[in-house]
């Protein structure tokens, strides 16, 4: 038979449990603050002891309310954060399955994509996933198997709240640790973001993929393109985290691909050049910087990771190398500069997009020097040029090829 304590207990818990049936929202409200002032940071036990061995009965009440509420759109901050209290309490393996087992993954999931709640919901229902996540390898994949890793990155690409992304950050680098069925799957989703609009999301996603890389040791061949385009940012803190990131990435097989791209960065396309001679020539009075800053932008991140690069065995090197190194290519930049701006280039050349104004932007762009053709033309061998700029692309070889024609035609 049971004591006179333990029947008073009971009664006390069928008492709350009958409170809580009959209450409005306003009256479940004030029942969650309760519940979470006094039983936040307890153990499973102590919860346990707290309602006289029924603490699941007033969790199924919290996750049936949970998935009766959350479509519209009311706030839902409590109700998370009471839900944790018991999802995150030691020995809580239990209430982690119960939860589970009534669809609590898929509930939290859909949450991050309903416009209608609350950006503050949604930091408590990733809180929920990071504390599932951190239970073990087997919830992980339950995430990942619920389309968890495509749900968190949209997430993250299109929150507001910077906070909030710090905390969607957490929980995927969570699921790519210790997750070796879907870390691929984590890391592509990583990749898929740097494309977003967001600039927290992409300076946090290249973070995490430094992580993710070192963890998986091989490279998606879409890494390449995708960290290149992040360049163009005019967020320094991306454009840090991308040098970063190309820094680990040419000790992998992509290193070709990618010191390929970054060289070709630097040289503005002809149809680029094309357009910005012509507005020079049109009307110089309306030139304006903004439309072509993401490209000047990107050629100076490039320079800068090429310079990042510049002490390791690779034919990387800053422009100011070429310059110092060879007379003639310095004699025909200066030309082509001019001399207020060379000095200028000199002086800084890190910062020179920073330091000059829309026309000598324009100016840069419009005018190139074809360093392979001065080199060649000065009388420096093929060979030589390898050594100084790697295995020239097909463009170099055929202006090498063309101007070799040129000189012995000239000869004859």
């Amino acid at each position: 038979m049971t004591s006179i304590k333990e029947q008073a207990a009971i009664s006390r818990l069928l008492s709350f449990l009958q409170d809580w049936d009959n209450a409005g929202k306003v009256a479940r409200n004030n029942i969650l603050n309760n519940f979470i002032e006094a039983n936040q940071g307890k153990t499973a036990p102590e919860l346990e002891q707290e309602f006289s061995q029924g603490a699941s009965l007033f969790l199924v009440r919290l996750t049936t309310w949970l998935r009766l509420t959350y479509m519209t759109g009311s706030p839902l901050d409590k109700l998370l954060r009471s839900i944790g209290v018991f999802l995150s309490a030691v020995s809580s393996n239990r209430y982690l399955i119960e939860f589970l087992e009534v669809g609590g993954v898929l509930t939290l999931l859909e949450i991050l994509a309903l416009n209608k709640i609350k950006e503050e919901d949604k930091k408590e229902s990733v809180k929920l996933l990071q504390v599932i996540a951190n239970s073990g390898r087997k919830y992980k994949e339950l995430i990942c198997e619920s389309y968890g890793v495509r749900s968190i990155a949209e997430f993250l690409a299109k929150s507001k709240s910077e906070e909030t992304q710090e905390e969607v950050q957490v929980l995927l680098d969570s699921l790519i640790h210790g997750n070796p069925k879907y870390q691929n799957q984590v890391y592509k989703g990583l990749i898929a973001l740097l494309p977003c609009a967001s600039p927290k999301a992409q300076q946090l996603a290249l973070q995490t993929l430094r992580t993710a890389q070192s963890i998986i040791g091989t490279t998606h061949p879409s890494i390449v393109d995708c960290v290149l385009k992040v360049l163009c940012t005019m967020h320094l803190e991306v454009q840090y985290e991308a040098i970063e990131l190309i820094k680990d990435l040419v000790n992998y097989d992509v290193c070709p691909a990618l010191l390929k791209g970054l060289v070709a960065l630097l040289i503005p396309s002809f149809k680029e050049t094309s357009k910005l001679q012509s507005q020079i020539v049109s009307d110089s009075s309306v030139l304006e910087l903004t439309a072509h800053l993401p490209l000047f932008l990107q050629q100076a991140a490039a320079a800068k990771a090429i310079g990042a690069l510049q002490s390791r065995p690779t034919p990387a090197r800053p422009p100011q190398y070429f310059v110092q190194l060879f007379p003639v290519v310095e004699e025909n930049v200066r030309k082509t500069m001019g001399e207020e701006l060379y000095k200028l280039f000199l002086s800084n050349a890190e910062n020179l997009y920073m330091n000059i104004d829309s026309i000598q932007a324009d100016i840069l762009a419009a005018n190139k020097v074809n360093v392979t053709r001065v080199l060649h033309l000065s009388g420096l061998s093929y060979s030589n040029m390898s050594f100084y700029f790697g295995h020239s692309n097909e463009d170099q070889v055929a202006y090498i090829t063309h101007f070799q024609k040129e000189d012995v035609e000239e000869k004859e």
